[in-house]
């Protein structure tokens, strides 16, 4: 199914979303298309990650009459309790909340699982309970670990590098269990390096497109892990979006599985370097001087990243729209228009 004929019967028959880490980066995104388009949402998040400013945009994008139809629980997910009242009410869930960033989950494995693992299966739970008839949820292209075949296929996984790149596998599993046990439609989205508006570029874990932006306007030196001949597969938020809402109508042949979330190129960070530097230096002139120091590569991470997105393309729908570049050149607007 085409975006816009999503978008038409959603504006035809409303239904009630949950949206996971709702003040979180994906999640303030999915958050705003959906009252765009006239839903119902309830949103959770403990804000560990999110942020009230996230929200704070988005009630300030959306007409009035939009913000009234979303409600706001400030909870956490490896509360049982809190899920259940989330997911009271609520048609189809959209779970982005988790702990993300291999070096955080290497540093801290006990928060890893507890946010990841025991949220997940807290939420499988809630949202089977109150009888959800969709739950879509986000893992990630970490799962590919050391398999080294390009571009990813779905199929295909090798021995995971971190203790993130576990959580999300057994959610995987999990996912699979849920739907058989007690004939739940889960549809799971690898995430291939999400980047866009909204994304936190401080604190330590910051992923490097936000935060090379922050240091390069603040003129200070950006750090590439390795040579940075590595490549990622980087895709924009938007692309995310649209596939997380073609997985909540996808028919039922479509539950039960997983999908990679992506662009389907490669960019290495060279490249990135290059093209974060002189897009800003068309506004900011003194970017352009901008050079980067090299340093050890980081452990748990993979050498390069390309997803084959055609099983997406096939049973979803899923046509990505934005490039690295075309996405970077928005994300770029966004983060100058933080610094007015």
């Amino acid at each position: 199914m085409r975006l816009d004929a999503v978008f038409a019967d959603l504006e035809a028959a409303p239904r009630t979303w949950l949206v996971t880490g709702a003040a979180g980066f994906i999640g303030s995104n999915l958050l705003q298309t959906l009252l765009e388009h006239g839903q119902r949402v309830t949103g959770l998040d403990n804000f560990s990650t999110g942020r009230q400013a996230n929200l704070d945009e988005v009630q300030a994008a959306v007409p009035a009459a939009a913000w009234r139809r979303f409600t706001f629980i400030r909870g956490d997910i490896r509360s049982l309790e809190d899920c259940r009242r989330a997911c009271a009410g609520v048609e189809v869930v959209l779970h982005q909340a988790a702990l993300g960033s291999v070096p955080r989950s290497i540093a801290d494995p006990i928060g890893a699982h507890q946010s990841n693992v025991d949220g997940f299966v807290n939420l499988l739970v809630a949202g089977r309970d109150a009888g959800v008839s969709r739950f879509v949820y986000a893992s990630s292209s970490a799962v590919y670990g050391d398999h080294p075949g390009l571009p990813k296929v779905e199929d295909s996984t090798g021995e995971p590098l971190s203790p993130y790149a576990v959580t999300k596998a057994v959610n995987e599993l999990y996912a699979k269990v849920f739907g058989r046990c007690y004939g739940m439609r889960i549809i799971g989205l690898r995430y291939f390096n999400v980047f866009g508006r909204r994304q936190d570029p401080e604190g330590p874990y910051a992923a490097v497109i936000p935060l090379w932006i922050a240091r390069m306007l603040r003129g200070a030196e950006c750090v590439i892990n390795g040579d940075g001949e590595h490549s990622r597969d980087f895709c924009y938020v938007q692309n995310a979006v649209q596939a997380n809402l073609l997985a909540a109508a996808a028919g039922p042949e479509a539950a039960g599985q997983v999908y990679n979330v992506a662009f389907g190129g490669r960019t290495t960070l060279n490249q990135l370097f290059r093209m974060i530097r002189d897009g800003l230096a068309r506004i900011h002139p003194q970017a352009a001087t901008a050079s980067p120091r090299h340093g050890p590569f980081r452990d748990g991470d993979i050498a390069h990243s390309q997803a084959d997105i055609g099983k997406a393309a096939r049973l979803l729908g899923y046509e990505p729209e934005y490039d690295v570049k075309r996405g970077l050149d928005e994300a770029l607007a966004w983060y100058l228009e933080q610094e007015r």
